[in-house]
């Protein structure tokens, strides 16, 4: 208990209370936001600028070529402020470059495509502006952590979901669908500027570092790759069963019954936010790194036995919440919340701890490991048990990059150990 209480106690002191609220508070508005264009903008004009909006969503992630992953790693390890503010302005003017470049990229390949829809063109090239504030946004995020000042960066957070929710309204009452898309747009450019003041940059001094080399760009380059990869392992199951099983309303169905345990994955994302800067400045202090697992290891399957036993008690009324008819895929929705615990217990932690050693490339190999094991599985699964089969598949893959993730950290990080010590 002891263990538990200091890691509650030490994730407070952190901040990590004021990130928990901030992420609860924005998803709420967001939801609110995306409830508010439903009901001001046509359903299908709003269908055009949402399929635009997630193919840019995927490339959100390599924005700036990942430069926004080398910051919060790198800088984490380096000592002095003008440092850690040099590293700022380096990948500050980088990013935007290779942000620009990725854009000219999008905005080059649209015109080789043949969209089923005429103005996603159109979507695509204004939706495709947002890669530049959004890399702004996530730098401006990651110094503030690197700053130890995670109740600014859950600040941002909330304030992000605020100024979303008034723009889209504003914007969609006025323009409707283009104000929506314009929305989407200034909305991490505003956030960006409210709170760019409290970074306290020099642009005028920078330091040449050392680090900034061929393995900083790598870094950033797979670590946004992973995240890509992983948010292709999301959407994999609702492609496949519209392929495999040719009905829309087992994809809805699926959609909706994995709402809950998917929804549920921002628990230990927040306790990785909070805590990713302490324990890489610390990662080279094995009994540091040791207890911070035990600890974690210990709360997160506390979570996950209160989690699972509300789920499996209470599974029929919390489907009736959705709708009374998904209470017979109840064995879908527990398959998937025994998954979550994989992830909460094992892929959450040794993922990011694989990222604070330098190896953020191991999580790609996992990551698309996965996928191809997931289309495997599936195309053997969905058939045979229908959504229950993309069910058990994602459940297994979680445990399996999880305990994947767990064997490469503590074989690379004795590795590690070692190199340091000599």
């Amino acid at each position: 208990m002891k263990l538990i209480k200091d890691y509650i106690l030490g994730f407070i002191s952190r901040s990590g209370n004021y990130v928990f609220g901030a992420t609860i508070l924005a998803r709420l508005f967001s939801f609110i936001a995306s409830w508010v264009a439903l009901k001001l903008i046509p359903n299908n004009e709003l269908g055009v600028v949402l399929f635009a909006y997630n193919i840019i969503i995927f490339l959100l992630p390599i924005a700036g070529f990942g430069l926004h992953q080398s910051l919060i790693r790198y800088g984490a390890l380096l000592k002095s402020e003008k440092d850690k503010n040099s590293l700022f302005i380096y990948v500050f003017y980088k990013g935007i470059l290779a942000s620009i470049t990725i854009i000219g990229l999008v905005i080059f390949t649209c015109f080789f495509i043949d969209f089923k829809f005429e103005d996603t063109y159109f979507y695509l090239i204004i939706l495709s502006f947002i890669i530049i504030p959004s890399f702004i946004f996530e730098i401006l995020r990651a110094q503030l952590r690197i700053q130890y000042n995670n109740k600014s960066f859950a600040y941002t957070e909330f304030a992000h979901s605020i100024i979303l929710l008034i723009s889209v309204f504003t914007l969609s009452y006025f323009f409707k669908e283009i104000g929506y898309a314009i929305a989407l747009l200034i909305t991490p450019l505003l956030t960006s500027i409210l709170f760019f003041n409290k970074l306290k940059i020099d642009f005028s001094h920078k330091i040449k570092l050392p680090i900034i080399n061929v393995s900083f760009w790598r870094y950033g380059f797979f670590a946004s790759l992973s995240n890509v990869v992983t948010q292709l392992l999301f959407v994999i199951d609702i492609l496949l069963i519209g392929y495999l099983m040719e009905d829309t309303e087992m994809i809805t169905n699926y959609r909706y019954i994995s709402l809950i345990p998917f929804s549920l994955l921002f628990l230990p994302r927040v306790f990785m936010a909070t805590d990713f800067v302490s324990f890489t400045e610390k990662i080279h202090n094995k009994k540091y790194v040791v207890n911070y697992i035990k600890s974690y290891t210990l709360f997160f399957l506390g979570i996950s036995t209160i989690m699972l036993f509300i789920s499996f008690i209470f599974c029929d009324s919390i489907l009736a919440i959705l709708d009374k008819e998904f209470i017979e895929f109840k064995d879908t929705f527990l398959i998937l919340m025994i998954g979550i615990v994989g992830i909460y217990i094992l892929r959450g932690l040794f993922g990011n701890l694989l990222s604070s050693i330098g190896k953020a490339h191991i999580n790609y190999y996992i990551a698309s490991i996965a996928l191809v094991l997931n289309i495997v599985a599936n195309y053997y699964l969905i058939p045979k048990y229908g959504i229950k089969g993309a069910a058990i598949t994602t459940a297994i893959l979680m445990w399996f990059t999880g305990v994947l993730s767990l064997i490469c950290f503590w074989k690379l990080y004795k590795t590690n150990l070692k190199f340091v010590k000599q």
